[in-house]
């Protein structure tokens, strides 16, 4: 596995963290970005409609850190011309690339003609695609599912259609949109995609261990893997797959390093964000971060139960020191795989339904 370029842009490690919504926006990826290995980041799916309107949520979507580059900028919308102008605005505010989301599967998304509602229309997704190459002189690329449905699988038809269309670069969710989250992601249909076109492709489902990700890079022989859900599980998944492609040991932090990068997080937070919102952040990475960790759901609950910065950094301080000293924590269970899947392309856990969870408490 070796590094691609998207026009003159080098992906070097060829390793994608993938979009994903509530969580990729400005600390996130600049946390991961930290920590190595990161080839592209790609900033959480932004509203064509929003954006265009100067809606200032949209804007703020968009930021992003020097540090973070090479930087691509994701925006979904099922009309042409609002795509295209969003796509100018992303370009002016220093985008390296522009990325088309035809994935997400939120009803919210879908019925207005976006996000992986746009597999059922071909044509308009063609349109939309040609209309962005006209206005942007950055790499233009495109992110889909397998299909609408199993019934409609037509990811690699759509793949030459956006090759002829000046797409630079494919990544492709090896699921469908009725499928959301569930089940395992398809593989062999993302192989059929790199098959089938002559520029880059990338794959995205699954990927949260080395060895799963590595596998399925030499089943497929794509030129990046994406990974979503396991960076947020794992912080240093990206630069431990890069050791592994390097032909060294993965590296492997201590519990000094876990602690420490939760509390840079939480520090990234508190200075971006009012505090009730930083709290929510935390508590959404914490969701994940914990998988795998001694007691990680007892702990979790500790800082789902936490009101303050305060609370936050004791319940912390108190997990590691205890873990460093005895080398357990509340009931000494680490959770499987299947414990904690995404279910849905919004946030993990909703930061609105931690505030109000807050508030009733408070």
């Amino acid at each position: 596995m070796k590094p691609f370029k998207i026009r003159d842009i080098s992906i070097d490690p060829p390793l994608i963290l993938s979009p994903m919504a509530g969580v990729t926006a400005y600390t996130f990826p600049l946390l991961i970005k930290r920590r190595g290995g990161v080839g592209l980041v790609v900033s959480e799916f932004i509203s064509v409609e929003g954006l265009t309107r100067h809606n200032p949520k949209s804007k703020r979507q968009m930021r992003f850190d020097e540090e973070e580059r090479p930087y691509a900028v994701q925006i979904f919308g099922g009309k042409a011309d609002r795509m295209a102008m969003g796509a100018e605005m992303a370009q002016e505010i220093g985008a390296d690339i522009l990325d088309v989301n035809c994935g997400c599967p939120a009803p919210k998304v879908v019925k207005n003609g976006g996000g992986s509602g746009l597999l059922r229309t071909p044509e308009l997704l063609e349109t939309i695609l040609k209309e962005i190459k006209k206005t942007i002189t950055i790499p233009l690329t495109l992110k889909l599912r397998t299909g609408y449905s199993d019934a409609s699988i037509n990811v690699v038809d759509i793949a030459k259609m956006a090759e002829q269309c000046g797409v630079e670069h494919i990544q492709v969710h090896g699921r469908t949109r009725d499928q959301g989250y569930k089940g395992l992601a398809n593989w062999d249909l993302i192989r059929q995609v790199k098959e089938a076109v002559t520029i880059p492709v990338s794959g995205n489902g699954d990927i949260t261990t080395i060895e799963y990700g590595m596998n399925k890079w030499r089943e497929t022989g794509v030129d990046g893997i994406l990974i979503g859900r396991g960076a947020m599980q794992n912080p240093w998944i990206f630069r431990q797959f890069a050791d592994v492609l390097a032909g060294n040991e993965p590296y492997q932090p201590d519990l000094t390093e876990k602690k420490d990068v939760l509390l840079e997080f939480f520090s990234m937070c508190r200075e971006e964000m009012a505090e009730i919102v930083a709290l929510g952040k935390m508590k959404q990475l914490a969701g994940q971060f914990t998988k795998g960790l001694v007691g990680g759901a007892q702990f979790r609950q500790t800082l789902y139960h936490s009101h303050s910065a305060d609370e936050i950094l004791d319940n912390i301080t108190t997990y590691f020191e205890t873990l460093e000293s005895r080398e357990t924590f509340g009931d000494g269970v680490i959770e499987a795989d299947s414990d904690l899947e995404f279910t849905t392309c919004e946030p993990p856990v909703p930061i609105e339904v931690l505030q109000r969870e807050m508030a009733v408490t408070n």
